[in-house]
C-alpha cells in the first residue's frame, strides 16, 4: 500500500489481500457486509435491486443514511472507476508487468 492515509486508517497490504476472498476473511463484518454492496453495486456479483437479506445484513452495522452514503459513494468510485479504464488513464507510478500487492498472498 503506498498511500500513507490509508494505512493511518487501517489498510494495509495484509488488509488489501483479504479482499480476494473478504467473506472468508478475519475483516470486520461490517466491511464485509459493505464490499457484499459494493460488488452487488458494480456489477461484478449481480444486477438488479439490493436483496432483503443483503439490506438487513447492512442494517446490522449501518443506519439507513449511512447505507444511502455508501451506495452514493460507491456508484461515484464505481463510474471513476470506468472512464479512467475507458481513457486508459494509468497512475504515475504504474509499471507494465507490475504484480498486484495481493497477487503474492493469493497465488
Amino acid at each position: 500500500m503506498r498511500s500513507a492515509s490509508l494505512v493511518r486508517t487501517g489498510l494495509t497490504d495484509e488488509v488489501v489481500a483479504q479482499l480476494v476472498d473478504y467473506e472468508a476473511s478475519d475483516l470486520p463484518e461490517s466491511w464485509k457486509a459493505a464490499l457484499a454492496l459494493c460488488d452487488r453495486l458494480s456489477g461484478y456479483e449481480h444486477k438488479g435491486v439490493i436483496p432483503p437479506e443483503l439490506y438487513e445484513r447492512l442494517g446490522d452495522h449501518f443506519n439507513e443514511q449511512q447505507i444511502l452514503r455508501l451506495g452514493a459513494l460507491l456508484a461515484s468510485a464505481s463510474g471513476w472507476h470506468r472512464m479512467i479504464e475507458a481513457f486508459g488513464i494509468r497512475p504515475d507510478h504504474y509499471q507494465a508487468q507490475q504484480s498486484a500487492p495481493w497477487a503474492a498472498a493469493a497465488g
